[in-house]
């Protein structure tokens, strides 16, 4: 069954992250934080590509997919749009907002793995100039985090276009109302949220996960290691986590899960071999540093699949 045009809002964004090669509590008089100032000498220090509309349009690429990326880069983006191309990723919904850098967080990290970061939404902030109408050719799409105006417009277009989409408020859950979020939720075919996100938007919105997942087609969460849950039709399908080659880092694996999701509501797979997808889609990203790292071809993913599920996935 041929790929469907999926629709990615979301955002782009630069990660600069370094090592401390301490610890930060050694250097912080807790006496004198009212005053603080430090400077800490990193010795390692790399640059990924981010964002989520990046991290699942590379994966849903990897797949087969057809995604086109909608986002907001500032000046200094020329050479996302070029990596995106490179990857074959559409770049119709794809502006740059003149006098912005793109969106960019720089992480320090120390020995015990705490993390002082600092983020930047630059570009992000003017996300909802972009228009859902204006890309033509979309079945599918997904509303991930991106400024707060644009996940509100996104949605809203994909609702007026008769287009079905995964909501997936992720980090930017906290920027909404609950009248907002339920609005979003009941314009959406699928939620997707983490168990911690799936609480708090339960309490945000004065629904429980049991009345969200009845106004959807499914509801999905995620549990880490324990795997994740689809709630549809009334019934709850359990995933198991696929064990991954190596725990290297988490960045991105909540993004590659939704890129195996897009793709097998795009080929209308039943949702235990959808879920099985996003959780091998998973265990590929966890196993690799950075968000686009990891391999992600067809062959890599049916010996995974192979591997831990039995049967064939193509």
């Amino acid at each position: 069954m041929p790929a469907p045009r999926t629709l990615i809002c979301g955002s782009l964004a630069y990660d600069t992250i370094m090592v401390f090669r301490d610890r930060f509590g050694r250097h912080i008089l807790p006496e004198k934080t009212q005053m603080l100032s430090v400077s800490f000498t990193v010795g390692d220090m790399r640059r990924e590509w981010g964002g989520c509309a990046g991290n699942i349009a590379y994966n849903l690429k990897g797949l087969g997919g057809e995604p086109v990326v909608m986002a907001t880069i500032g000046d200094d983006g020329a050479p996302y749009r070029e990596r995106l191309e490179k990857l074959g990723v559409a770049t119709d919904g794809l502006r740059s907002v003149p006098g912005t850098y793109t969106a960019q967080a720089y992480i320090i990290t120390d020995l015990d793995d705490n993390q002082i970061t600092a983020f930047h939404p630059g570009a992000m902030q003017r996300s909802h100039d972009n228009r859902v109408g204006e890309v033509e050719g979309v079945a599918l799409g997904i509303v991930a985090p991106d400024g707060r105006e644009g996940m509100l417009a996104h949605a809203a277009g994909f609702r007026a276009a008769g287009v079905p989409f995964v909501f997936d408020p992720g980090q930017a859950l906290t920027l909404f109302t609950g009248e907002e979020l339920l609005a979003m939720v009941e314009g959406a075919a699928v939620v997707a949220v983490n168990d911690y996100e799936g609480q708090l938007l339960a309490e945000r919105t004065g629904a429980p996960l049991e009345a969200i997942a009845r106004d959807v087609e499914a509801l999905v969460v995620t549990h880490g290691a324990k795997g994740s849950s689809i709630h549809v039709g009334g019934a709850t399908i359990h995933v198991p986590a696929v064990r991954a080659s190596a725990l290297v880092d988490p960045t991105g694996c909540g993004d590659a899960y939704r890129a195996g999701l897009l793709y097998g509501m795009g080929q209308g797979w039943d949702w235990q071999k959808t879920g099985r997808l996003a959780s091998v889609m998973g265990s590929l990203k966890i196993a690799a540093r950075g968000g686009q790292n990891h391999d992600v071809t067809r062959d890599a993913v049916a010996a995974a699949y192979r591997s831990h599920f039995g049967g064939e996935i193509w």
